[in-house]
């Protein structure tokens, strides 16, 4: 649980460092160099003050424990923004460049111009802090539109539990509409946070927004990781036969933990295409592509964009039908241990819990690595055949594509799930209805997307683009489409 934050922390802090590393101005302090791990810093103090509010805030029913979770990623990011203030004009100097003119020497360094002959872009330290709190009141933007997406408190997951009693077809044409739609909002803010971000900062702001995003990672891993520590605690109770009061106990638990996972999934998706245009600008820059532009009319450039659009859907088919392989092998388990000890039905004899985790044990990894294989070697391979104006229309296109269907994946198995506790509730005929049938198999299609297909989709963007990165060098001398003059200029 929490990779795909943990990386996207990671790499959206080497992404801001090794842009500050090749500015002059920022080189100068060693407070300024090191600015990226101070934003880290101080979202882990505003993550302990934030640890105290249950002590504050107690909860007294099952619709509190929702927002008591909410209330802390309010609070963190309230508590972030002043501290993010004072260390933006503490540690950073007024004004300072974050990219380089064109086959720039150090004897090109003119240290008392406004604007030197060596620096293309000069940002400004309240730039950079306004770069920073967009890419962090977005995050909290994004994740509260996937919490009214995803939650059943609200309106889209209870018309979508309303239309189950007409079957599991019309409660997957709904949910499918609502994962398309939630891409709105989330795609809206995070184009406006990239657009600010890089006119204050060029592409040293966009990876500042990134880790804005991030710095409440305390409070937003916790949030995430409650949810299957819920579920599991259920699954548990059943397994062990205790009352049925602590089974509903669970559920009020999972149910809220679903919503909060939602939201960190929302932080993880926006976060991880922040850092991925972060490190398909460090690509296209280390290429040499960065002060010349990309032309996406350019054939070799449009033609990676359509192969790159296309990734992710190869991707998600991939993982999805993994869990269908490993599904398989589970019901085929189970219908064995039935044949063999009918005594399971009635109580008598205790299912064998070990040879089902095995099962999907196994499945888990034996069934990621053609997925990892894709991830790896087709921008080795794409680079070698085809060039970097190719490769880097790959990236535009994957990251572009992925985005949204890592976005609708993870809303569209939330809504799912949460329409099928709503029904579980007593709502339009409860358990044992039509409606809540429909509700279970909805579930069932929506978990490998919420799970599985949408957060792999995250390392997908940001994998490709740091396996280009390494070998970007590599691609412009050894390319084969660099045999051909004036393919590279």
């Amino acid at each position: 649980m929490g990779a795909d934050l943990f990386g996207s922390f990671a790499e959206a802090t080497c992404a801001a460092l090794v842009i500050a590393s090749i500015s002059p101005d920022l080189n100068k302090y060693w407070g300024a160099l090191l600015f990226p791990l101070l934003i880290s810093s101080v979202g882990i103090i505003s993550g302990i003050l934030t640890a105290l509010i249950p002590n504050f805030y107690k909860v007294k029913k099952e619709e509190d424990v929702e927002k008591s979770l909410k209330i802390q990623l309010i609070v963190s990011t309230v508590l972030t923004t002043p501290l993010i203030a004072c260390i933006s004009y503490l540690f950073l100097p007024s004004k300072f460049c974050v990219e380089l003119s064109d086959n720039v020497t150090n004897s090109d360094f003119i240290w008392d111009s406004d604007m030197p002959s060596w620096c293309s872009f000069k940002a400004t330290n309240t730039g950079a802090f306004i770069s920073i709190i967009c890419g962090l009141w977005c995050g909290l933007v994004i994740g509260y539109f996937t919490e009214y997406m995803t939650s059943h408190s609200h309106r889209p997951v209870r018309e979508l539990a309303s239309v189950c009693d007409k079957g599991a077809a019309v409660n997957i044409i709904y949910g499918i509409a609502l994962g398309n739609m939630s891409t709105t909002i989330p795609v809206i803010f995070l184009a406006t946070t990239i657009l600010i971000s890089f006119q204050l900062a060029n592409m040293f702001g966009i990876a500042l927004a990134a880790l804005g995003m991030l710095s409440t990672l305390t409070i937003g891993l916790t949030i995430d990781v409650y949810g299957p520590i819920s579920d599991n605690a259920g699954g548990i109770a059943e397994m062990v036969g205790f009352d049925s009061e602590v089974r509903n106990r669970t559920d009020a638990l999972d149910a809220a933990g679903n919503t909060t996972a939602a939201i960190g999934k929302g932080f993880a998706i926006g976060s991880a295409a922040l850092v991925s245009l972060a490190l398909f600008g460090a690509f296209v820059t280390r290429a040499g592509l960065g002060y010349k532009g990309i032309n996406i009319l350019h054939s070799f450039t449009f033609f990676g964009l359509l192969i790159g659009a296309m990734l992710p859907y190869v991707f998600s088919a991939l993982t999805m039908k993994s869990v269908g392989k490993a599904a398989q092998e589970m019901v085929e388990e189970v219908r064995d241990q039935f044949r063999k000890e009918p005594g399971i039905m009635n109580g008598s004899v205790k299912p064998d819990y070990a040879r089902c985790v095995a099962i999907s044990t196994k499945a888990s990894l034996r069934e990621m690595i053609l997925p990892g294989l894709l991830v790896i070697f087709t921008p080795i391979v794409f680079g070698f055949l085809f060039g970097i104006k190719a490769l880097s229309g790959l990236l535009a296109g994957t990251l572009v594509s992925g985005v949204q269907m890592a976005i609708s994946s993870s809303n569209t198995g939330g809504a799912w799930d949460n329409a099928k506790k709503f029904i579980e509730k007593g709502n339009h005929g409860g358990k044992g209805s039509v409606a809540h049938t429909a509700a279970v198999t909805g579930d069932t299609v929506g978990d490998p997307l919420k799970d599985t297909s949408g957060p792999a989709l995250n390392i997908l963007m940001k994998l490709m683009a740091i396996v280009s990165l390494v070998f970007a060098d590599f691609f412009v001398k050894n390319s084969l489409p660099s045999l051909i003059p004036g393919y590279n200029t």
